[in-house]
This record gives structure tokens, sequence and C-alpha cells, in this order.
């Protein structure tokens, strides 16, 4: 008798997967597709996460779930970025326990199984400017480098802040990591963006740190 995860997991190399890879591994009909998710879902053998996206449920998982990663999957185009990607680089020392990302796309919310995903629409011309791919066993993602998610944060915030100091005081970031600063990344991510507030951070952030 067919064990559905079992059968998934050896055809699709991901564990998160969508119902056109479904599709193309159970193509005798659209019925017994569904049939056999159903079941699986109510046996607690897979998850459904959001309309068109599954995952394997852990005990059949062959690597721990990245939410990066699934949030990848979820929406998009979108990379991580704001609180969770200023956690993520140690930036910020708070624990964030929704998953924020950019999106081009208009904002949206998410409330699955495995947490709550909140995807943000930022302008930006080219919308990956000081963002870098990450790899991960389920598929690869975007992430935003910390000056990146800062000015996605000035953004969203509306923050009018042209110095260190209310990186300092306000986020608690470390000193030290304003040590060495790649003044070109930061060079590349405000010529993507055409928002003012944006731009005069990080243009008094350049001129703080060239003194």
């Amino acid at each position: 008798m067919l064990q559905t995860p079992l059968y998934i997991r050896e055809k699709i190399p991901y564990d998160l997967f969508s119902d056109s890879e479904l599709a193309a591994l159970f193509p005798e009909s659209s019925a017994r597709r569904y049939g056999l998710i159903k079941r699986a879902i109510a046996k607690g053998d897979l998850i459904h996460l959001r309309r068109g996206l599954y995952c394997l449920a852990e005990k059949w998982r062959r690597h721990p779930l990245n939410l990066f990663s699934l949030a990848q999957r979820i929406y998009g185009p979108s990379y991580i970025s704001f609180e969770s990607a200023l956690s993520y680089h140690g930036w910020i020392p708070e624990a964030v326990y929704t998953v924020t990302s950019a999106c081009s796309p208009r904002s949206k919310k998410f409330e699955t199984p495995l947490g709550v995903f909140q995807f943000t629409k930022i302008p930006g011309q080219p919308f990956l400017a000081g963002v870098r791919q990450q790899s991960d066993p389920n598929g690869p993602f975007f992430l935003a480098t910390p000056w990146k998610a800062l000015a996605d944060y000035i953004y969203i915030y509306k923050k009018d802040w042209t110095t260190l100091e209310p990186l300092i005081h306000s986020l608690r970031i470390d000193e030290e990591f304003f040590e060495n600063v790649d003044t070109d990344l930061l060079e590349e991510i405000e010529e993507s963006y055409s928002n003012q507030r944006v731009t005069q951070f990080l243009k008094g952030i350049r001129k703080e740190i060239a003194r």
C-alpha cells in the first residue's frame, strides 16, 4: 500500500512542495491526488501551509525546516528583512517571533501551523540591492544584509534617523558592527531607494563613518 509521505520524500527533493509538484507526482486524476493529500494531512503526515503549498511533518523530514526558506516559498518575490534579518545577523538582541520579509507585491500576512509570516511591500530598483542569496537543504532564500535591513526598517517605521546614535540607543546595536563598514554596499542600497528618509539616513551614516 502506498505511503504518501514516503513516496513524496522519495520523489521530491525538498520537504517543501507545491500543488504543481504533487500533480506531476500523482498525474492519474486530481480527485485521487486530493484524496491522498487530504488523508495524509488528517493523519498528521503532511502540513498544509497555504493554498498550494505543503511540507512533510517533522517525523518525515530529511532536514530541519528553516522558516526563512519557507518564507521564500510562501510569497514573493521577497527576501528576509527588518527585525528577522537584524536578529539573524546578531545586530539586535531581541528574539523575533514573526518572520519578517520585504516583498515587491502588496503587503500580506500569513498565519500558518509553523509560524506567522509578515511580508511588507518595499520600493527599490533593483529590488535585491543589498540582498544576498543563502543556501539551505530545502531551497535557497534571499536575506538582506544588515544595512539593507536597516534601510527597510527606516522606510516602514518612518524614522528620521541620520546618525549612528539611534541605532545604538533605540535598537541597541553594538558599536562594534559600525567598524569597517562597506561603503560600497551603502551606496548600492542608497542608489536603489528613492525614499528621502532612507537616502538621508544612508548619506548621514556614510558621512559619519568617514570622519
